[in-house]
């Protein structure tokens, strides 16, 4: 996979991200993972640019590390969504899915570029 097409899977996901935050309820509970998963699910992306950008390998694998932890957050809140049934968006097996992917694809990454970087 080249670095362009993950960082459009990695905006996209973030697209979807803030379609699930926008069907969450108007709650406590709602509004706390709200901010929480708008948070992790829309980093990714970002770091991921910052991490093409790296100043070194040991920098760029910190970077992918960062969104790799990210994405690992995202994971339980919509996990506790999907769980607690705190809303009917029908993005919310979708995200489950890709960010399930896209763990797999940070965690092969990051393993490869820290054996490369001995």
């Amino acid at each position: 996979m080249t670095p362009q097409i993950l960082e459009e899977r990695l905006i996209d996901f973030a697209v979807i991200i803030v379609s699930v935050v926008e069907a969450l309820p108007n709650s406590k509970a709602g509004n706390h993972i709200a901010n929480q998963l708008i948070r992790s699910g829309t980093s990714p992306a970002p770091n991921y640019g910052e991490a093409q950008s790296a100043e070194s390998r040991k920098d760029f694998i910190h970077k992918m590390k960062i969104s790799l932890k990210e994405l690992r957050e995202t994971m339980v809140w919509l996990k506790i969504i999907a769980r607690k049934h705190l809303s009917h968006c029908e993005e919310i097996p979708k995200a489950i899915a890709e960010c399930n992917e896209l763990i797999a694809i940070f965690v092969s990454s990051t393993k490869t570029a820290d054996a490369n970087r001995r």
